[in-house]
């Protein structure tokens, strides 16, 4: 069982436990520890994905804010959590990714942060912050960024792909997966066919559909969930996982599975993700003082060690595993310079790349 998975099981034992302790109400299901939760405590709420509640990340607040209880929820994708501050609900802080960010500025759902009390702003390249900054003014704070490729099971093929193109190999039919996201396959698409992902016009849209529906006979399965690629990988039915992420890499390759991770010729797929407040967040100071922790040396190298995702903060390389630095290329410029990043889309283009990915997976 990966720490990943035992904190998600952990997590749902001890939220069971607590509401069996408290003749089954559902009041204060998720704090921060070994301290009872009265009303008499502050409560910060922090809206999260699954995984991402480990206390090593958030320390240094702990330390600062000792009778300060952290009330986690989770989200599944970022179509939930954009879909839940629609609607009113009430966090301090948020964690979505950067093709989202611009929806929530629009919609009046985050507020600008102050730069100066960002004690580690200094250290996030601007490379990155520049997708926090929209309309001149810093909504959210990256904090963690990974790549897409594609993975090998090196024992299995005689031919390494080089490409995205290489998905459609005849000699991998039957044995290749990808990621089950419109927007996700709309940029594979695009980048096959050379493409700007982010300004197709209409036929190039109906050209990508083509192209994907083609790699329809090399599809053993779309996968959802991180877990479910590293099994089908492991269990040696996926040869070639499409946008696999680097966490995957670091699982299989601590199982001892053969595998390597692409560069493709057309770059490697990455994301963005970060915190930002709420509009209507009502504990503002706390929520400073837990971003100046989780972007703290100490929280970004474990967050390196631990998940093998880039860490914004650019000090916490020097005191990261080597060998997990080495194996992500994490402190090659050159290959972050060349990743394609996903970008804020408009509702429009969200709609057609469901849309379209749906007529994809309905084809023959």
């Amino acid at each position: 069982m990966n720490r990943l998975t035992w904190w998600k099981l952990a997590l749902t034992v001890s939220a069971i436990l607590l509401l069996v302790s408290c003749d089954g109400s559902n009041e204060n299901t998720a704090g921060s520890g070994d301290t009872a939760v009265t009303p008499d405590n502050s409560t910060l709420n922090v809206f999260e994905w699954s995984g991402y509640e480990l206390p090593e990340f958030w320390a240094q607040f702990a330390d600062q804010h000792p009778d300060t209880n952290v009330d986690f929820s989770f989200f599944g994708e970022d179509a939930e959590a954009f879909a839940k501050l629609q609607t009113g609900y009430q966090t301090d802080l948020f964690h979505p990714c950067s093709s989202w960010w611009q929806l929530y500025v629009d919609n009046g759902l985050v507020q600008p942060l102050d730069e100066s009390r960002l004690q580690n702003l200094k250290d996030i390249p601007e490379s990155l912050l520049a997708y926090g900054r929209i309309n001149g003014q810093l909504y959210f704070v990256p904090w963690e960024w990974g790549y897409e490729s594609i993975l090998v099971r090196t024992d299995k093929v005689d031919t390494i792909p080089t490409s995205w193109n290489d998905l459609w190999n005849p000699e991998y039919a039957g044995h290749v997966a990808i990621y089950d996201s419109g927007e996700t396959q709309h940029v594979v698409g695009a980048l096959v066919l050379g493409y700007d992902p982010y300004a197709t016009t209409p036929e190039q849209n109906e050209a990508i559909v083509q192209k994907l529906t083609e790699l329809k006979p090399n599809l053993l399965t779309y996968w959802t969930d991180y877990t479910e690629i590293v099994q089908l990988v492991a269990s040696g039915d996926v040869w070639i996982a499409g946008n696999a992420w680097p966490d995957t890499l670091v699982l299989l390759q601590d199982e001892g599975v053969p595998v390597e991770y692409i560069t493709p010729t057309e770059g490697r797929m990455g994301y963005v993700c970060g915190f930002g407040i709420p509009a209507k967040a009502q504990h503002v100071d706390l929520a400073y003082d837990y971003l100046n922790a989780v972007t703290s040396v100490d929280a970004t190298t474990f967050l390196i060690n631990e998940y093998g995702y880039g860490a914004a903060n650019s000090q916490a390389i020097a005191g990261a595993d080597p060998d997990t630095v080495a194996l992500l290329q994490l402190n090659d410029s050159a290959i972050l310079q060349s990743t394609i990043f996903y970008e804020s889309v408009t509702p429009e283009q969200r709609e057609i790349f469901v849309s379209d990915w749906d007529r994809v997976k309905a084809a023959p």
